[in-house]
């Protein structure tokens, strides 16, 4: 493949919430960065955020470093306006994720808003 790694894209935005926590449990930090457009924005936990490609990179680097669980949570309906989706997640006693995904032109969708700590 030309040295370039072959990662399956979400060609529904609610696919994207499954992506994830696959990437993120095998700790695939480029991987998880492939589901976000070049200049979206990534909530932090603890405040701030993450805004392009090397900055959340940057995060899930941090936030792979230490073996951490995620179970699947419950995926809430995804709202879907044109090239626009809002898609989230309610976790067992845990936080509510909220994402804006963008329809992309091949067809496939990334995020382009993610706020994965909401409570």
């Amino acid at each position: 493949m030309t040295g370039i790694e072959y990662r399956r894209k979400a060609h529904d935005p609610s696919q994207l919430s499954e992506l994830f926590l696959e990437r993120f449990t095998n700790g695939d930090v480029e991987g998880l960065v492939q589901l976000y457009e070049a200049d979206a924005v990534l909530a932090l936990f603890g405040g701030g955020v993450a805004i392009g490609h090397a900055k959340i990179r940057a995060a899930y680097k941090d936030a792979t470093s230490a073996p951490v669980s995620l179970r699947p949570g419950r995926q809430n309906l995804t709202v879907v306006q044109g090239d626009l989706a809002l898609t989230s997640t309610t976790h067992d006693g845990g936080p509510i994720t909220a994402e804006v995904a963008r329809r992309q032109p091949d067809g496939t969708w990334l995020w382009i808003l993610d706020n994965p700590n909401l409570a």
